[in-house]
This record gives structure tokens, sequence and C-alpha cells, in this order.
């Protein structure tokens, strides 16, 4: 069988055991699954993107002429070299020439495919080939993220702390290519100092914007005044609008009342914060912890009824949006700070 998990692809890639044969990467990280149908090409055809050994076709090409694959894959090379066929967005149209290739393929075809369900007719027909090869691509976890960031500083002789790290970690991970790019531009920041701090991370990659939602909605819930009215102008200065602000509020204080929820059912609010998913930023930890141990679930219900208040009264009364809004939050605050 030529299904690999998702932990056995890097080392296929860095060392794979076909010499002809049809090899798929699939899953929803096209960022990773064009990483790999690239990484594996260059295996095979060598670093020259030139090279007259590898031929590069579109799936919808294909799809007009499947034929095609199989006239390529039986090609002999002028220099008797071995042929690599990259096929993207490979489909369901490759199904019968696919077919007729995989007991004697005679080239490495490369496919690259979005994420393909077990049954699916492309995937299950690789995985079945004895010179197939099915790779999946998932966006990257925790583990696999680190140890790419890890590599990466390595090899270019950065140093970066837990917390800078972690600040890595959870700005990034959705898509292979956006973090490359990403974990490249913190490279070229910190070529001269061979060094990144947390701040360097939040300025470079974070959604700043997201950043000061966060700090408005967590003075907020905590009862800060005078740090409400700090991340109210900062905000403010970003662009960002009362209506983002108020919906920001409403989905924290959703949020942190489905938690309560959990607490009152005997969990410690730190167990509830491990088994959430998404997890909070890790800085937010200890000020979430703290609004889930002052809020009552009666007090939130009244919270989130005030903030949907403001919201209608914010819609109807568009000009004086900013002044609803902030009344609003201030009488939340006011609420966390009186418990």
């Amino acid at each position: 069988m030529g299904a690999l998990k998702a932990h056995e692809v890097s080392r296929f890639v860095d060392r794979p055991d076909l010499e002809a044969g049809i090899i798929l990467a699939y899953g929803p990280d096209t960022g990773l699954v064009r990483e790999t149908a690239q990484r594996l090409a260059r295996r095979y055809a060598g670093n020259d993107a030139d090279s007259m050994n590898l031929v590069v076709l579109d799936g919808a090409e294909l799809d007009a002429d499947p034929s095609r694959l199989a006239v390529e894959a039986k090609t002999t090379s002028l220099f008797g070299d071995r042929r690599v066929i990259r096929v993207r967005g490979a489909g369901k149209s490759l199904v019968m020439p696919l077919t007729e290739l995989r007991d004697d393929p005679g080239s490495i075809i490369i496919l690259e495919a979005g994420n393909l369900t077990p049954k699916d007719p492309l995937r299950a027909l690789v995985e079945a080939a004895k010179l197939g090869r099915a790779l999946p691509c998932y966006p990257d976890n925790d583990e696999s993220l680190g140890r790419l960031i890890s590599e990466t500083f390595s090899k270019a002789g950065i140093r970066a702390d837990q917390d800078t790290v972690a600040a890595i970690r959870d700005s990034l991970g959705n898509d292979r290519e956006i973090t490359r790019r990403e974990l490249e531009k913190l490279v070229l920041f910190a070529a001269d100092t061979k060094l990144l701090t947390r701040e360097d991370v939040l300025t470079l990659c974070a959604d700043n914007a997201a950043l000061v939602l966060d700090e408005v909605v967590d003075a907020t819930g905590t009862g800060h005044a005078a740090d409400l009215d700090t991340a109210l102008e900062r905000a403010i200065a970003q662009s960002v609008n009362s209506q983002q602000i108020l919906a920001s509020a409403l989905g924290h204080f959703t949020t942190l009342r489905r938690w309560r929820v959990e607490v009152d059912a005997g969990k410690s609010p730190g167990a509830v914060l491990d088994n959430a998913r998404p997890k909070p930023h890790f800085s937010r930890r200890s000020s979430i912890e703290r609004q889930l141990r002052l809020w009552t679930d009666d007090a939130l219900s009244a919270a989130l009824d005030r903030l949907q208040l403001a919201v209608a009264d914010s819609r109807k009364r568009y000009g004086l949006a900013d002044t609803v809004s902030r009344r609003a939050l201030l009488a939340v605050c006011t609420m966390a700070a009186e418990r």
C-alpha cells in the first residue's frame, strides 16, 4: 500500500523509495502540498528549474486531453535520463490514464491535489498502486511547526528564546507557504543581530488589529478602566471601528460564559484553558484565568445583554457609535471592578 502517514512525508521526500512511479501530494495545506511537490521535483530532476527532464502540466490542460499525461510519461528523454512529470491541480480526469500507467509509469509522476477524502478515486488509485505513494499534507501542529522554526533559525544562526518561539507558533501554522515567507522575513530582520525577541515577532508577524482588540476585551473583563481607555485609543489609532470592537467584546464574553459553565461543573480555569480549542494566546492566559474567577454566569449574561444593546444602539445612531461603544465597555468594565 502506498498510503503514508503525515509524519512520514518529510522522511520520504528526503529519501524517496521509487525510481519510477506516481506520487500524490494532497491535503488542506495548499502551501505544504506545493512545497512537497517542489521538493520532490528537485530531488528527482535536480535544482535546474529549466531541466529538459522536468515537465510541468496544469490539471486544467489535462482535463481537456487526459491522454497527454501518458504520452509525456512514456516519452523518452533526449539524454536518456528519467523524466519527471509534475501536475498541478490534479483531478479525477487523470484516473483513467493513471490506471493504465500505474504498473509501468516509465517516469516519476508528481501530482498536486486538494483535500481528498479516502474514497476519492484519485487518492484510492495511488494508495492501492504498488508504485504509488500518497502523501497527506496537513497544517503544521505545535510539534512540526516548532521543528521548522528551530531548523530555520539554526541554519541562519539566529537565537530566539521560548517565549519568542511560542509567539511565532501562535501567529503561524495554517499554511506552510505563508509560514515559510514569514520565517524568511524574520531571518532577514535578524540577519545582523542574530537575535529575535517576542516583541520583534509581534511587530512583524502578528495581526496588530487583533492584538489591540484582545487588549480591549481583557481590560474590560478584568475591570481595569485606565487600561481600557489606553487600548481604545490604540484601536482608534489603528482604524479599528466601534462595530469591530463591540463584535470582539461580544465574542469574548460569549466564550467566557461557555468556559464558565465548565468551571461551574467543577473544572479549574487552568484545566478549561488547557482543553480549549483554539487555545488563547499564552500571553493572555493569566488574564483570562482571572476573568473566569471574577465573573459568574449571571454576571456574564448581564454583560452580554449590555453589549448587545450597545450594538443595536450604535447601528441606530451611527454618528454616536464610538461614544455608545465606549460607554458600554466602561459599564461592563465597572461590573468587573466591583466583583
